[in-house]
């Protein structure tokens, strides 16, 4: 048997032996055209597009879900802020407001060195009502009030209280005590003790409230 190989790209044959002449095979081996179709082949393979669709997975879920749970909060976030810087901003605001008021009061107090010497007047006299009441005195106690609610020292302090006082509060204070000190005197004139004694703890109160209110707590001494 001859095998023949040739260098051109022609084909090449292998002659059947004698023995087999009746059934005669012939291979042919195209080595270029082989090439050429293997290379349309893979051609054809990449340019060709997917039919398959793409497939959505529970991890390619999350990371979505994720991602815009991300971004929402983040913009609540920036909103948040935005409101927050707005809230501080007005904070600071009301805080600068109030102190400039406080140092208004502070130079109205200075000032009135006459109605804050009837108010250090009050807290003695006061002091003097509660010693007698605690002691069940209240002939002593009536004494101090002399003629009742027209007594001059009564009289200067009601007027203090009204000028010095500036908010809605500080004036409830002032009626509270007004009211007060009027029970306490007519209780003390009836010799009833223990009228005198509520009357006299709510008149203190009511004043001691508004001297805290007004920051005359720390001038006035005795409190």
């Amino acid at each position: 048997m001859a095998l023949y190989f040739l260098p051109t790209a022609h084909p090449f044959c292998l002659p059947s032996s004698p023995t087999l002449s009746l059934a005669t095979q012939t291979y042919v081996y195209h080595p270029i055209n082989c090439r050429v179709k293997r290379q349309l082949s893979l051609c054809k393979a990449v340019n060709q597009p997917s039919i398959h669709p793409p497939i959505l997975t529970k991890r390619g879920l999350s990371i979505s879900f994720l991602a815009s749970f991300v971004l929402s909060f983040s913009g609540e976030g920036s909103h948040a802020a935005i409101l927050e810087a707005d809230d501080d901003e007005e904070l600071l605001e009301k805080v600068k407001r109030d102190r400039k008021k406080r140092l208004e009061r502070q130079g109205v107090i200075k000032s009135s060195t006459k109605e804050t010497g009837y108010l250090q007047d009050l807290v003695y006299k006061l002091s003097e009502v509660g010693k007698a009441i605690e002691n069940n005195d209240l002939p002593t106690a009536a004494s101090v009030f002399g003629s009742g609610t027209d007594t001059d020292w009564v009289q200067k302090a009601n007027f203090a209280l009204n000028k010095l006082s500036a908010s809605s509060e500080e004036k409830s204070e002032v009626d509270t005590f007004n009211s007060s000190i009027a029970s306490l005197i007519s209780s003390v004139a009836k010799n009833d003790v223990e009228s005198s004694k509520i009357a006299f703890v709510s008149s203190a109160s009511a004043f001691e409230k508004w001297t805290s209110l007004t920051g005359l707590i720390v001038q006035l001494k005795g409190l």
